[in-house]
């Protein structure tokens, strides 16, 4: 193993300790990771009293009932999506230049500069900007591809043989584990090359996979202390939230429509609106934390010379 785990370790604790910048970067940085989240809760509301008596009757009735409601509420619908569409990209977009803002800020620090500012970093990160959303889109869309190339054909195969085609599909779930870490490294490599090196996203790739195979022993280790530390450390912080979810609940289970909300269920949501700021600052601490120790993996494996910086460090107080 050619890099030197416990110093990347505690190096990138010290770095976004003293240059707490970063903790903005790695509030943005987590949008990206949890782009498309959960939407399940928007179907509990099918559960209430006037949901069956709304839609009852032949189905030729149930399809007339649904193509009014969109027509009476089309333009809603559609202001409702646009701003979905827009307010994901834009959170994307954040998520993006986060990355990049870690990255850079590592490599100024690393490089002898004595103190970061965000508007510092956000200017310097902007030329990388669209290669880090390229590199990441093709990604996104070959997964897509082959999750397509994949499933489709297992689900014809599934229902015709009764399910049992289904089954075929867990060991090919299996290989995509693996395939999904590999992945990964080779594009926390590339984006640091991207950054380190300023180069283009086909080279960012190759650079990345060159790096990656240059220690892959080094690469399994570190990302299972990563994975698995924050993860753990994931779970710690947000037991808050579970915690003040549980007597929700327990409250809903036998709550009918028109009954008056039980008293925990306010609490419930007070407690979880608090803390929500909460989390979501210590969630950026642990993904710049996480980000720094990959741009640190990649310091190690190539020992590469800080590029030289655009512009003088002009403040020396933390954004």
């Amino acid at each position: 193993m050619k890099i030197d785990l416990g110093k990347i370790l505690t190096r990138s604790w010290q770095i976004i300790w003293n240059y707490k910048v970063l903790w903005i970067f790695g509030i943005f940085a987590g949008f990206a990771n949890s782009n498309g989240g959960s939407s399940n809760s928007g179907g509990s509301g099918s559960s209430n009293g006037r949901t069956p008596s709304s839609f009852t009757g032949n189905p030729d009735h149930v399809f007339g009932q649904i193509q009014d409601f969109f027509q009476q509420h089309m333009l809603i619908i559609i202001a409702v999506c646009a701003a979905v569409v827009v307010l994901t990209l834009a959170f994307y977009a954040l998520g993006m230049m986060g990355r990049i803002g870690i990255l850079k800020g590592v490599y100024k620090v690393e490089g002898g500069a004595s103190s970061l500012t965000f508007a510092e970093l956000w200017s310097e990160s902007m030329p990388y900007f669209w290669r880090f959303f390229g590199m990441n889109i093709l990604v996104g869309l070959a997964v897509l591809v082959l999750v397509l190339v994949v499933m489709v054909p297992f689900f014809f195969v599934g229902a015709a043989t009764a399910g049992l085609g289904f089954l075929c599909l867990l060991p090919l779930i299996c290989l995509m584990i693996p395939l999904a870490w590999v992945v990964n490294v080779i594009m926390e490599q590339g984006q640091a090359a991207i950054v380190a090196e300023d180069i283009g996203i086909v080279d960012g790739f190759k650079r990345g996979w060159e790096i990656a195979k240059s220690d892959i022993v080094g690469m399994i280790v570190l990302s299972l202390v990563l994975g698995i530390g924050s993860g753990i450390i994931g779970l710690i912080i947000a037991l808050p939230i579970i915690a003040a979810v549980i007597p929700f609940v327990f409250s809903m289970i036998n709550y009918q429509t028109g009954d008056t909300l039980p008293v925990t269920v306010w609490i419930s949501v007070a407690c979880c609106g608090i803390y929500l700021p909460i989390l979501i600052g210590l969630s950026g601490i642990l993904t710049a934390y996480v980000k720094t120790a990959w741009a640190l993996s990649y310091m190690q494996l190539t020992k590469a010379p800080e590029p030289p910086e655009n512009t003088p460090v002009l403040a020396q107080v933390d954004a």
